[in-house]
């Protein structure tokens, strides 16, 4: 996962090339289930992993089985965008009438599903994306925050992010980045214990109006 600026704003973003092979798909919806958790949109990974399956398969069946390809996830605002990069400048097209059964059927899928989708040609081939709401999932806002404050601590701290870490590692990461916040405000005059009791507060009272 990589954590980038612009606009004056944060956006988390996760980049994870892969093979397209049927075995592939239950990788990357784990992988998806695993980026939007620690995102703290975990609400939307069901409908996330459908689309990446989606996508993912489109690739197997029109660009060929085995060919290489990239999956990218980005919160944009109030939005989760899904891309599926591939090497062939052949657009999708979604089809009202066909004869075979399942032909059109994933784009279809996304059509009903998505606030918008769309093909986007690239220099090395295409890109085939679309647009989750993140509306259902405001109310983690901080949650989300939080990721993106624990993955710019690991970076500073010289910690690789081409792999997801482990939950325990992040675990540890997170007492971490607690332990120095409260070594700062120490040396600040501060008061540690007093600020962790009122922070326990916090959570506590936004634990139970969830």
């Amino acid at each position: 996962m990589s954590v980038y600026e612009e606009e004056g704003g944060r956006r988390l973003r996760c980049v994870l090339p892969f093979e397209a092979v049927p075995a592939e798909l239950r990788l990357l919806r784990r992988a998806v289930k695993r980026n939007l958790g620690q995102w703290g949109a975990q609400e939307l990974a069901d409908e996330a992993g459908l689309v990446v399956t989606e996508l993912a398969t489109n690739v197997i069946k029109h660009v060929g089985e085995g060919a290489s390809a990239t999956l990218v996830l980005e919160s944009r605002g109030d939005r989760l965008r899904v891309e599926v990069h591939d090497k062939s400048r052949r657009a999708p097209a979604l089809r009202e009438i066909c004869g075979e059964a399942e032909c059109g059927r994933g784009l279809h899928l996304l059509a009903s599903m998505c606030e918008e989708w769309g093909t986007l040609l690239t220099a090395t081939g295409k890109a085939v994306w679309c647009e989750l709401s993140l509306e259902p999932t405001r109310h983690c806002m901080r949650v989300r925050r939080a990721a993106m404050v624990i993955e710019e601590y690991r970076r500073a701290a010289g910690a690789g992010s081409a792999v997801m870490p482990a939950f325990a590692v992040l675990e540890e990461s997170v007492a971490d980045v607690i332990a120095d916040l409260l070594h700062w405000l120490a040396a600040q005059g501060g008061d540690p214990d007093e600020t962790l009791d009122r922070a326990q507060m916090h959570f506590e009272a936004e634990a139970d109006a969830a």
